[in-house]
């Protein structure tokens, strides 16, 4: 049957087709951490085309005394606005099986389908919202302990260095006293791969302080906060590659306050069964659904507008 792979159980000797046991084990997939912290579109969906149209207020300059004059009119300041299109895009995978492969196996062919197709599409809707997060103009890159360029026009340099608490702060700094970003809830949120986490973890400073505040942190492998930024550890490459730099040091990440991400979506992520084929021999089950991720401020560089710090390298 094309649903199984035939492996020789001997390098001679008669094939033999042992019995499958009752319990089906599948292999482990990675953490997803970066859809959750998508807001959505709000009044958009079904039946209102495949695009829509953010609408954004920038910011009015602070005037340099606000003071009036008496007899003199108020000074006027213009309000501009502009928009952002967002055009949501369709998405999917579908495994096939036969009939036949549930009639004669012990294992449920349809519930292990669609198991294996949710785990499937938790990680592409991972990466899909990691690349919008990650498409923003600010780019931070590490090139010495306590070196650091920020581009603020999309593009990027060499690291040469992982993460430490240095960086950290550093980023920290330009979200809160150069961009403005507003804080998601009490702080700022940092999602990096792996080896950006162990580069911080590592850092003198983090160890001195945990030694007081928190002993148990290198225990229990938690990373906590530094300088306001919740840090969270990813697994998932394909979401925030563990090689980035010279000679692979750096694990990519993102740093981001509110509002940083939204979502465009028309129809959910579902799973949907496919219309049996062949008098109900041939059958399958795809995941589907219509929607996009992406930054509000894509499309700049600005204080006030740009909320996300994409720490990366060329």
């Amino acid at each position: 049957m094309a649903n199984f792979t035939w492996n020789f159980d001997a390098p001679t000797g008669v094939y033999k087709s042992r019995a499958l046991s009752s319990k089906l084990y599948q292999a482990a997939v990675a953490e997803t951490t970066v859809a959750e912290h998508a807001s959505p579109v709000g009044g958009f969906g079904r039946k209102q085309g495949e695009t829509v149209t953010l609408k954004r207020i920038k910011a009015l300059t602070e005037p340099t005394s606000p003071v009036l004059t008496e007899g003199v009119r108020i000074p006027e300041d213009t309000l501009t606005i502009n928009t952002k299109a967002i055009t949501v895009e369709e998405i999917g995978r579908a495994v096939p099986y036969t009939s036949l492969s549930e009639d004669l196996g012990a294992v449920d062919m349809e519930n292990a389908v669609q198991k294996e197709l949710r785990r499937q599409m938790k990680l592409s809707l991972d990466t899909l919202a990691a690349t919008g997060i990650k498409g923003g103009q600010i780019k931070y890159i590490p090139t010495g302990v306590t070196a650091r360029t920020i581009n603020s026009d999309g593009t990027t340099a060499a690291a040469s260095v992982t993460m430490n608490t240095w960086h950290l702060e550093e980023i920290r700094d330009y979200l809160f006293a150069t961009l403005f970003a507003p804080m998601l809830g009490d702080g700022y949120i940092g999602i990096f791969a792996q080896k950006s986490i162990r580069g911080i973890k590592r850092s003198p400073e983090w160890e001195e302080w945990h030694k007081y505040t928190d002993p148990s942190a290198k225990w229990n492998n938690e990373v906590g906060r530094w300088e306001n930024i919740r840090l969270i550890e990813s697994n998932h490459t394909n979401a925030f590659s563990n090689t980035k730099g010279t000679g692979s040091v750096l694990g990519e990440g993102v740093v981001f306050g509110d509002d940083a991400l939204v979502l465009a979506e028309v129809i959910a992520p579902e799973l949907r069964a496919g219309i049996p084929a062949d008098f109900g021999r041939a059958r399958s089950v795809a995941w589907y659904g219509v929607l996009k991720f992406d930054q509000p401020w894509a499309d700049s560089g600005n204080a006030g507008e740009a909320k996300v710090i994409h720490i990366t390298s060329s």
